[in-house]
C-alpha cells in the first residue's frame, strides 16, 4: 500500500530539514534535496514501523506565510 505525506523542507545553514506533517517527530536531514528526500522516506518508514500504521490522518488544507 502506498500513502502520501507532505514534507516541510527549511533550508538550513549546511543542510536541508525536512518534517512530516502528518507524523510528528519525524524529521531529518540532507546535504542536498535529493538525499534529504530519500532520508525523509526511510524515516517514514521507520516512524510507521515503530508507531504502527494506524495513524491518525491530517488533512493539509494550505501552508502560508504570514508578517509579525
Amino acid at each position: 500500500m502506498t500513502r502520501k505525506f507532505t514534507v516541510i523542507i527549511e533550508k538550513g545553514e549546511k543542510e536541508y530539514i525536512g518534517h512530516v506533517v502528518e507524523l510528528p517527530g519525524c524529521h531529518t536531514q540532507g546535504a542536498t534535496i535529493d538525499e534529504l528526500m530519500e532520508n525523509i522516506k526511510e524515516a517514514i518508514e521507520l516512524y510507521l514501523e515503530v508507531k504502527g500504521e494506524e495513524i491518525e490522518p491530517v488533512e493539509v488544507v494550505d501552508v502560508r506565510t504570514v508578517e509579525v
